[in-house]
């Protein structure tokens, strides 16, 4: 069977990925007893994540094209970490800043520049040519690359959407925050978008184990050059839209918030 036939029954359940998603749903519910308003969040970001990891996504992107690796990456930084965090209730986020050792750890981690530059590097590092190929031939590497994902951009959304006041930053200091990761993230999608697709030579002649390369390369007309630029464009457009929202988010915030000064002088005068 080859073709969209193929693809579509291309699913990969491997039991790491289905382990890792229940025992996350299980630790939700068992730390957010009777306080589950916010478990539509954390529910989704799971989903999302499970998806982006055992879908044909993950076949195409192991396999075949660098655009739906970068479609994978763009959903494990940008999508998951925010929902999973928007998931957490202030209850249970301040139960555990209060326990002296993990209070240390998530101040030390969420300094906006602990946190920016862990997720940022972390960026660049593994798109580097001899690490990304290196996560193309072997799975092992290509976990702990996932992994390594998912963390520090969950240390770099943190202070955007923490449940907790304490936690977050200032409005202009996330909208800058968030204005330099966007220009790091184009900066390299830029780089991606205008270097030859040899870069990345696993993806120049797959050994095709579905069957699907002549409609990838005849129907779809992806050939390894445009799928390398439109793996390039994804980071760069969807990705940067995806920064712009945040901000528009965050201000919007800020011009919400009552001015402090003023709500004080009431405070006073009442």
């Amino acid at each position: 069977m080859t073709g969209i036939p193929a693809l579509i029954r291309a699913w990969d359940f491997d039991p790491s990925i289905v382990i890792g998603s229940a025992a996350l749903l299980i630790a939700y519910a068992a730390t957010h007893r009777r306080d589950y308003s916010r478990a539509p969040w954390f529910v989704v970001g799971v989903a999302v994540m499970f998806l982006a990891l055992v879908s044909p996504l993950d076949a195409l992107s192991d396999n075949y094209l660098f655009s739906a690796h970068m479609v994978q990456h763009l959903l494990l930084i940008l999508i998951v970490p925010p929902l999973l965090i928007l998931g957490l209730s202030p209850r249970f986020a301040w139960s555990v800043v209060r326990v002296p050792a993990l209070g240390k750890i998530e101040r030390v981690l969420g300094n906006p520049f602990v946190a920016w530059t862990l997720a940022m590097l972390t960026l660049w590092i593994w798109h580097w040519p001899p690490l990304y190929n290196d996560t193309l031939a072997s799975e092992n590497v290509h976990i702990f690359e996932h992994l390594c994902f998912l963390v520090t951009a969950t240390i770099f959304w943190w202070p955007i959407f923490a449940p907790i006041d304490v936690s977050r930053l200032e409005p202009l200091i996330a909208v800058i925050y968030l204005a330099l990761a966007a220009l790091a993230n184009s900066a390299l999608a830029i780089l991606l978008t205008f270097s030859s697709s040899s870069l990345y030579p696993a993806y120049l002649h797959p050994a095709d184990p579905l069957g699907i390369l002549p409609m990838i390369r005849d129907g779809w007309g992806l050939s390894p050059q445009i799928d390398h630029q439109l793996g390039g464009l994804i980071m760069w457009v969807p990705g940067g839209f995806i920064f712009i929202g945040a901000i528009i988010w965050m201000i919007a915030r800020w011009y919400m918030e009552p001015d402090r000064e003023v709500v004080a002088s009431e405070v006073l005068f009442r």
